[in-house]
């Protein structure tokens, strides 16, 4: 019987003691961080799997860009390449390599876009027109899912950086996840070049 309460004891305060060094919210960050990333892959995968018919419509185009198509056929082919595993969340090289490869398809996808704009018979085309509609949309969710997962990966290193929680991410080898990160940092932090001189009137 002493044993039992002895035995029952111990795991009481084994539990409190888990609980109270943060070991539960890294199991809670944890799994809503998957989750989040799960949300992130759903929506990357809806636009690969958009692309096959966008570039179907546009080869209707007997003149358009030929360049232009393959580098969107090309950056597609790149980053469903990439195989992404639960690991990759704690991988900063292969979390790079994954979110530069799909930022060359959203850059591939975005000239595709503009240069559409000289078609005047592509833009008339109904069925491109809802794809460029479809694809807009998932352009959105990419985006909501990208800020949702930055937001529980955050919640998550905090918490792994914090003391004394960080004796607990040290004791249970938790890591701080890699997140996404602008591509193009350097070039929107610098200020923007401001000439008047166009605008002055000749003499």
């Amino acid at each position: 019987m002493i044993q039992r309460l002895l035995a029952l004891f111990t795991l009481l305060a084994a539990t409190l003691a888990l609980g109270g060094c943060g070991y539960n919210d890294f199991q809670r960050l944890d799994e809503q961080s998957k989750a989040a990333w799960s949300e992130v892959l759903n929506q990357y995968q809806r636009r690969a799997d958009l692309v096959p018919n966008i570039v179907a419509t546009v080869k209707g185009e007997a003149n358009f860009e030929q360049e232009t198509l393959t580098k969107v056929v090309e950056a597609r082919a790149k980053a469903t390449a990439i195989q992404v595993t639960p690991e990759t969340l704690n991988n900063p090289e292969a979390f790079s390599k994954f979110q530069q490869a799909q930022g060359e398809l959203s850059s591939a996808l975005s000239r595709l876009m503009v240069v559409s704009e000289r078609y005047p018979t592509l833009q008339a085309n109904q069925g491109f027109r809802d794809l460029r509609v479809t694809l807009e949309g998932t352009e959105n969710r990419i985006t909501v899912a990208r800020n949702r997962y930055i937001q529980t990966v955050q919640e998550y290193n905090v918490l792994a950086r914090s003391f004394p929680t960080n004796l607990t991410a040290m004791a249970f080898s938790y890591a701080p996840k890699p997140s996404f990160t602008v591509a193009n940092e350097a070039q929107i932090a610098a200020p923007p070049t401001v000439d008047f001189s166009a605008s002055k009137p000749k003499q």
